[in-house]
This record gives structure tokens, sequence and C-alpha cells, in this order.
């Protein structure tokens, strides 16, 4: 007698019953993950929030100079916190970097290479043509994106105010904006991946198989706009967010990306090995934080390398590729 095909075999309960338990794993494990980390940070922002109040004078009193120095001009605020700063904190880190990309030196940042003897120097060439993709990036899309968004935050009403948010609300909108980019970010660099929008859109960024940091923003205008500004700027839509929030979450974002693409795995900074990893495979890592990476498998080639186990805060001055080196190449 033929089996029915509308009922699975006893071994096919048995994988369904296992990818849900593993689903129920996953979540539980997410689930718990966030509440350790929100009751951790509920502890120690009363802490906190503390030594911010002792300063908290400083720093209104500081905003409120700032203000009416300009006179409350709620453009010139805007664009002084939402350009001017992350700008100039995109170029001031990437300009250390790229002395080091372009002269070896110091080899203070060079040891710790993660691709060895890539960008060993790094070819002028393609660095000019990095820096003024970048450059044209920031003026002819990010500049525009930002004017909307100053008109869009004028209609919430509180971005200019003349009294800061307090210290917890300032945490959880970095927690939210976090967690907004992640998914925004994740999703949008798939669809890039598509193949008919990574051969006309993303693969211009993939041309640095071994990145360095101005490549965070060398990206085809469309992936621009859609993978690099609107993950970043839509958390700060959506909560209407002060200004001052604004400033120091853009000025952290272009600084994390920088590093997350600058080839170097430097002691006490965030690890670049998961996204210097997609730059090398393609295929894989495709998130900020992994956690989507995790939940849809994008990142199980990953997870059997060396550099999965090289993606941490590198707390000694020991650089991990000789702590922990690739396994030797096989003799063909």
């Amino acid at each position: 007698m033929k089996r029915d095909s509308a009922y699975p075999t006893m071994a096919e309960q048995q994988k369904q019953e296992e990818e849900l338990w593993d689903a129920m794993k996953v979540t539980a494990c997410v689930l718990g993950a966030g509440l350790l980390l929100f009751t951790a940070l509920e502890s120690s922002a009363w802490y906190v929030q503390n030594i911010w109040d002792t300063w908290g004078h400083f720093w209104q009193t500081t905003w409120l100079k700032l203000y009416y120095l300009l006179e409350g001009k709620e453009l010139t605020l805007f664009l002084l916190g939402a350009a001017l700063m992350p700008t100039l904190a995109f170029w001031c880190f990437n300009g250390i970097l790229m002395v080091a990309d372009v002269t070896g030196k110091p080899t203070f940042i060079t040891r710790y290479r993660i691709q060895l003897g890539k960008n060993d120097p790094v070819d002028t060439k393609k660095l000019r043509q990095a820096i003024y993709t970048a450059l044209c990036n920031q003026v002819f899309i990010s500049f525009p994106m930002l004017l909307s968004m100053f008109y869009i935050l004028k209609w919430w009403g509180n971005t200019f105010s003349k009294e800061l948010p307090t210290f917890r609300w300032f945490l959880l909108e970095l927690s939210i904006f976090t967690i907004v980019e992640e998914i925004l970010f994740y999703y949008t660099h798939r669809l890039v991946h598509l193949p008919l929008l990574y051969k006309h859109v993303h693969k211009k960024h993939h041309e640095w198989t071994a990145p360095i940091g101005v490549v965070s923003i060398y990206a085809h205008p469309v992936e621009h706009i859609l993978s690099n500004m609107l993950p970043a700027m839509t958390g700060p839509m959506l909560m209407g967010s002060h200004i001052v929030c604004i400033a120091v979450w853009f000025s952290l974002a272009v600084v994390t990306t920088s590093i997350s693409h600058c080839g170097y795995h430097l002691p006490f900074l965030p690890s670049p090995e998961f996204h210097d990893f997609h730059h090398l495979k393609f295929n894989q890592c495709y998130g900020v934080l992994g956690v989507l990476d995790y939940l849809h498998g994008t990142d199980t080639v990953f997870r059997q390398t060396k550099a999965y186990e090289r993606h941490r805060v590198l707390l000694s001055l020991t650089p991990l590729s000789k702590s922990i080196p690739d396994a030797p190449r096989r003799a063909e």
C-alpha cells in the first residue's frame, strides 16, 4: 500500500519537532537575554542617573548657551548636530585610519590587521575613488535627506526643546534606535543582495573584499539611501528625538560603521570580524548586531570559522590574529 503523501513520515515529524524546539529555544534565549539586559540597565541606570544629575546642570547650561548663541535658530541647530558633528566624527576617525592604510604606520594600528597581507599598503587610486564617492554621498544624498528629516521633526515639536532629556530617556532612545537600525539594515541589506540589485547597486560596495573605514559609505546612491541613511534616521524620526540625542546617535553610528569596515581588530573597540567576514564571503553576516543573522541562519558558515572565535572585544594588546590564528591552508 502506498503511503498517503499528505501525512508526514515519522522522520519528518521528528525533524519538524526538532525545528520547532530549536525555534522555541532561540526565542527563549532572545527574550531571556532581553530581560537580563533590561534588568541590568534598570539597575545601573539609577546609579548613572545620579552621575548624570551631578553633571546635569553643566550640560543643561552648555546647551542653553549654544541655544541662545544661535538665537534659537532651529535649522542651524539641527545642521550643527545632525550634519556637522557626525561628519567631523567620521572624517577625524577615518583620517587616522587612512594614515595607517597608506603608510603602514603607526604599527600600533596596523599590527591588528584582520586580513593579513591585504591593503598593506592600500591602493591609493582605489582610496581616492572611495573618498570621492563618500563625499558625494554625504553632500548630494545625506544632506538633502537630513533637510527632509528636519521638517518631519519640526512637526513633532520636541527636537529643539530648551530642556534636555533625562539620561534614562536618552538610554531608552538609543536602545530603540539600535533595534530599528538592526531590523532595517538587515532586510535592506538582504534586498540589495538580490541578483538584479546586487549587479546594478550593491556590487560597488563589494569591490572592497578587504574593506577600510571610509568604505562604510562607499556605495551606490540607492544603497546609501536604503541601507545607510534610512536605518539610522528612522528611529529618531519615530521618536521625535531631541537634537542632542540625534547628534550623539548619528556620531556613534558613523564611527561604529567605520569600525566595522576598518579592517583592524583594535583593542577595546567593538569587533569588526562579523562585517569583515561579510565582505570576504558575500553571503554571510548581513546585519549589525548579528541577532537577525542568527535567527535567519545567515551566519552558519561564519560560526564555523576562526573569525567567529575572534569576534569579541579585544581586552589585551596581543592581536587576535596571533592568539587565534587561522588554520594553515592545505597544500594543493
